[in-house]
């Protein structure tokens, strides 16, 4: 059993996943950090020493890595993953999917005082992110939205999202 979590930057994937992983007694993976470790990057160290070509490249060796291993698990992709090559076709085939959906205000708020650690936009400046994360979402809305389930997270609980996934699963 493979329970895959995606949705934009901020949206909670990471948070869920744990909460829900041990709900389940299940191994937590959040995809950013597995490719972290693999690489011995950060994921801003790799996109500013490799690019983001071969970010993704590597972002979805590494997905087919993991929905390939004879374990269940709970994984928490990066907002892009499901964009790219193959990677959202692989997931419906090996995996429950759930989008964790959160509104641009919310992503917004989670995102203004930290944008130095996300790659994607620490060079957009506050001014111009609530516009950049509603274009994004715009582009991604397709890929998100073809995951088995959507989740809406903003003004919930932790708790509360989580055990609406389990209500879905």
């Amino acid at each position: 059993m493979k329970i895959v979590l995606l949705g934009y930057m901020a949206s909670g994937k990471s948070a869920v996943g744990k909460v829900l992983a041990a709900k389940l007694n299940l191994k937590f993976i959040d995809l950013d950090d597995f490719i972290s470790a693999r690489e011995q990057l950060s994921i801003t160290q790799i996109f500013e020493t490799k690019g983001e070509i071969y970010f993704r490249k590597k972002e979805g060796d590494y997905l087919q890595e993991l929905l390939n291993l004879n374990e269940s698990s709970v994984i928490s992709l990066g907002g892009g993953t499901p964009c790219y090559g193959k990677n959202m076709e692989f997931i419906k085939n090996t995996a429950t999917s759930f989008y964790i959906k959160a509104s641009i205000n919310t992503i917004f708020e989670r995102l203004k005082n930290e944008t130095s650690q996300r790659p994607l936009v620490a060079a957009i400046g506050t001014e111009n992110l609530r516009e950049y994360i509603a274009k994004h979402l715009f582009e991604r809305a397709p890929y998100y939205e073809s995951a088995d389930h959507t989740v809406l997270s903003d003004d919930k609980k932790l708790d509360q999202i989580v055990d609406e996934i389990l209500l879905l699963f």
